[in-house]
């Protein structure tokens, strides 16, 4: 990530820029993907864990993914608005989790 975010520093208007970024985090969300189907497969999950905590998991990598390929698809528009709209997909995968667990409460 530090070479991918501190190229897209230096160049923030230059589309493959944002390209190279993109992909680095394509390549996480990908080994992030077989990691979890790895670890289900070979029984490394808790026992407490249920297929629908399972299943959700997979669905919040993969849209992820998708959220951050539109994202990447928005550098056609401006790189700015495509930027801005991938820190808001993070922002929302860090801060979400928080507020469903403070109603919880």
């Amino acid at each position: 990530m530090p070479f991918s975010t501190a190229l897209l520093a230096s160049f923030i208007t230059y589309r493959l820029a944002l390209v190279v970024y993109w992909l680095n985090i394509l390549l996480l969300g990908a080994v992030l993907f077989v990691s979890w189907r790895y670890a289900q497969r070979s029984g490394l999950l808790k026992d407490e864990t249920t297929d629908e905590m399972r299943s959700a998991t997979e669905r919040r990598i993969v849209i992820a993914q998708t959220l951050y390929a539109f994202g990447a698809l928005l550098c056609v528009v401006n790189t700015y608005v495509s930027i801005v709209f991938i820190v808001l997909v993070q922002l929302n995968y860090v801060i979400a989790p928080r507020i469903r667990l403070l109603y919880r409460l």
